[in-house]
């Protein structure tokens, strides 16, 4: 049985009396502990479908399990992590990380505890009583991963988390994320407009269409682990590259004239 099923579904939204699908017809299994990107050009449904996946939007047709039971809304045994940090600023980083523990009524020696091993984690250990305003972009997007992380959920969705880094910031923090799946073994559904970013990451990349989004192909990145930066010299990987892009320069342009400036 696969760990998480998408299956057949179907996501519509009504806009000044127009129905509008975003999503239409979507089948996707992943397994346990599997790193699965999704590219697709703007406006195709990728943050609509991790949404429905964190149980924020309903399903209208289909359905969503997660090792075999029905996601019926948010829950912790997914964890999701948005391209805005949203620390609470007058907490320090282990404060941050703490919050969650304070919220399930884990007593102060244990959250303590495991908010350390959590900073730890993510190579902030030093940074234990900065507050955000003192961190940089990346120091506070790991912050915001170790805060999700110390409640030990079942799979990761990301939402391009790393769109609003600095090209040399959001490379570092790939080989970071990398380094933490590889520890934790969790799996990972990572949303991304960056198609070097989902190569490198993952273990498969799914390419969506222009709305209404449906899959358009779901193929494995067999490029060995553990991977380094340099791997993206290799002709392998250039190789995937000119395939993704193949792939989503049709869509792509498919999605602009569905705008009415011409703009993905």
């Amino acid at each position: 049985m696969p760990f998480l099923e998408i299956d057949h579904l179907v996501k519509e939204f009504t806009r000044k009396e127009r129905v509008i699908r975003a999503i239409d017809g979507i089948d996707l299994m992943v397994k346990e502990g599997e790193f699965v990107s999704i590219v697709g050009p703007s406006g195709c449904g990728k943050t609509t479908l991790l949404h429905m996946l964190a149980g924020f939007v309903p399903v209208d047709q289909g359905a969503l399990r997660l090792d075999g039971k029905p996601i019926l809304g948010p829950g912790p045994d997914r964890g999701v992590i948005f391209q805005e940090y949203a620390l609470f600023p007058w907490r320090t980083a282990h404060g941050n990380v703490m919050w969650p523990l304070e919220i399930k009524g884990v007593p102060k020696a244990e959250r303590e505890a495991t908010a350390d091993r959590y900073l730890d984690l993510v190579h902030l250990e030093g940074f234990r009583d900065h507050y955000p305003a003192e961190l940089s972009g990346g120091m506070k997007q790991r912050v915001a991963l170790a805060r999700i992380l110390v409640l030990d959920p079942r799979i990761l969705l990301m939402d391009e988390p790393f769109g609003a880094l600095d090209s040399q910031t959001r490379e570092l923090m790939q080989e970071e994320l990398l380094e933490i799946w590889g520890k934790t073994g969790k799996t990972v559904i990572f949303i991304t407009h960056d198609i070097d970013e989902a190569i490198y990451l993952s273990d498969r990349v799914v390419v969506m269409t222009a709305r209404p989004g449906k899959v358009k192909e779901d193929f494995r990145v067999d490029l060995p682990r553990p991977r380094r930066l340099d791997i993206k010299k290799t002709p392998e990987y250039a190789a995937y590259r000119n395939k993704v892009w193949d792939l989503l320069h049709v869509e792509v342009i498919a999605a602009r004239a569905q705008t009415p400036d011409g703009r993905a």
